[in-house]
């Protein structure tokens, strides 16, 4: 029964795991973030993403900007800059197999990890905002979360939409005194 239970209690933390974007955030201390009002990408931005990967991270990052009232402009008060990359993370679930033995003051044992499951394939996504007056980066927000090469059209936008909605829901960030 106890072997059940901590079986399950491993399957929904796979599963849970999964689906996890982190987000770390960083800033200017001594910006004032109420005179962001409108934003626009910078000309040569290069996300590294795939062309279609890039166009459905734009739009579901316009769509929220618009929905926290900022606004895109050709005259923005700052500028956006994307950057991914790819990464694997190292495997942390093995199973592990032992011999061993012990007598009269002899002993032994021998233990190997195999490793299960397929390697885990990260996305990170850093998100600049740039003060495009003094050219300045005032605040950044670095994501990492789990990557699906074969997800459908909809469940890659889905999964950009979290990303969005997490780094977005650290900004701007909270005063803390």
């Amino acid at each position: 029964m106890l072997m059940k239970t901590i079986g399950y209690m491993l399957l929904v933390l796979l599963f849970t795991s999964c689906h996890v974007v982190r987000v770390q955030t960083d800033y200017e201390k001594e910006t004032d973030f109420s005179n962001y009002a409108t934003y626009n990408y910078f000309s040569d931005i290069e996300t590294g993403l795939s062309e279609l990967d890039e166009k459905r991270l734009i739009k579901v990052l316009d769509a929220a900007m618009r929905t926290e009232g900022i606004l895109l402009s050709e005259e923005p008060d700052f500028l956006i800059n994307i950057e991914s990359g790819i990464f694997q993370s190292p495997r942390s679930n093995t199973v592990g197999l032992g011999v061993g033995g012990a007598g009269r003051n002899v002993g032994g044992g021998v233990s190997v990890g195999i490793p299960i499951g397929q390697a885990n394939v990260k996305r990170e996504i850093i998100f600049d905002f740039v003060d495009s007056q003094k050219d300045l980066l005032f605040w950044q927000a670095t994501t990492k979360s789990s990557l699906n090469e074969n997800a459908t059209p909809v469940e890659r936008e889905k999964k950009l939409k979290d990303i969005v909605e997490k780094v977005l829901s650290k900004y701007p960030p909270k005063s803390r005194k």
